[in-house]
């Protein structure tokens, strides 16, 4: 999270907008919740542009129960994946139990190194929408040019979300988890166009229905209050240093000093990800031996450069490099990098 961002909301802890009350302790019936949610949804819309046709949501559970709800709500006959990773191949499981699943393509056959080309793609008759996962946070890959069909396009953007600007009328729903680039974990942003919640499934339990959601303004039930709150400042800081635009821009400098490093090492570390598919969020790459990657990691830290070991599931090393993530810290990496390279 920003430093920036953390230390507002350290300062507001005790009193939140004058109430003399923590945000974790207001009522959400409150005047002054309430106007803070309609805030952070102001904000939302002016970041990403969002037409008055999509309603935004707040939701609990993760990106793990979205597997679920997307297609409890809209799964009727058969769902089309593209499959691209752990994320999007768990979600396709999750959904086959309300329907008929399929992948539209996939880049399993080659370890989830690429992104695949829409000459690969097939949609099949009777398809009620395509998913996809815009970024790949376990193999660093990531979509940088979104695909259009004839059905209704979803999308997990979890892991990028709000790292660029996003043209939201290419989708009909959107959902990410906030704990990677806006939030702590425990809640999830919906975005959802009016003309697809008219097809949703209403034989649902009301917590599963994201009509629910939409039509109580996500307080049908108590909402995550801290986690919207701090949405909030994230999304004011954001918009304090430049947007979308600006964010992106900074997103693909400090992208090429880190992949630099790797490219520049003569072999001697090798990124997972194809070239023309490489995240701006999760570089991974390998060393040589798993011996020399234990020990890039272990004297990675004592260089305070933490969290870089590979998720269990691919091993080898991983750089995740949000949006608050500065520039001086991608570059200290890629001068440890090539210090380690030297010496070994």
């Amino acid at each position: 999270m920003p430093l920036d961002v953390l230390k507002q909301v350290q300062d507001e802890f005790l009193d939140f907008n004058g109430t003399g009350m923590s945000i974790v302790e207001i009522s959400h019936r409150s005047t002054a919740y309430q106007d803070m949610h309609d805030d952070t949804i102001y904000m939302l819309r002016k970041l990403l542009q969002i037409p008055e046709q999509y309603d935004i949501i707040f939701m609990q559970g993760g990106g793990s129960l979205q597997f679920v709800m997307h297609a409890a709500n809209f799964l009727h006959h058969s769902g089309g994946y593209i499959n691209t990773g752990v994320w999007s191949d768990k979600a396709m499981k999750a959904a086959s139990f309300y329907g008929k699943v399929y992948e539209v393509a996939s880049s399993k056959e080659d370890h989830f190194t690429y992104i695949p080309k829409p000459e690969s793609f097939h949609v099949e008759e009777g398809t009620d929408y395509v998913y996809m996962t815009s970024n790949n946070t376990i193999h660093g890959t990531e979509w940088h040019h979104f695909p259009s069909f004839d059905v209704p396009l979803f999308c997990d953007m979890s892991s990028d979300f709000l790292s660029r600007p996003v043209d939201v009328t290419n989708f009909d729903f959107i959902y990410a988890g906030i704990q990677k680039n806006v939030g702590p974990a425990g809640a999830v942003i919906g975005i959802i166009k009016d003309s697809l919640l008219q097809k949703a499934r209403t034989k649902l339990p009301l917590m599963l229905q994201y009509k629910t959601y939409v039509e109580h303004d996500s307080t049908y039930n108590t909402p995550p209050v801290f986690n919207i709150y701090f949405v909030n400042k994230v999304c004011h800081w954001l918009d304090d240093h430049g947007g979308l635009a600006a964010m992106e821009d900074t997103n693909k400098k400090k992208a090429a000093i880190v992949y630099g490093a790797i490219d520049e090492s003569n072999g001697f570390y090798s990124g997972h990800a194809q070239r023309d598919s490489r995240s701006r969020m999760n570089v991974t790459f390998n060393l040589p031996t798993e011996e020399l990657e234990k020990q890039f990691i272990t004297e990675a830290a004592g260089q305070h450069i933490i969290g870089i070991k590979g998720h269990r599931s691919l091993g080898g090393c991983r750089a995740s490099i949000y949006n608050a993530v500065t520039s001086e810290g991608c570059q200290k990496l890629a001068d440890f990098m090539k210090a380690f390279h030297q010496k070994h």
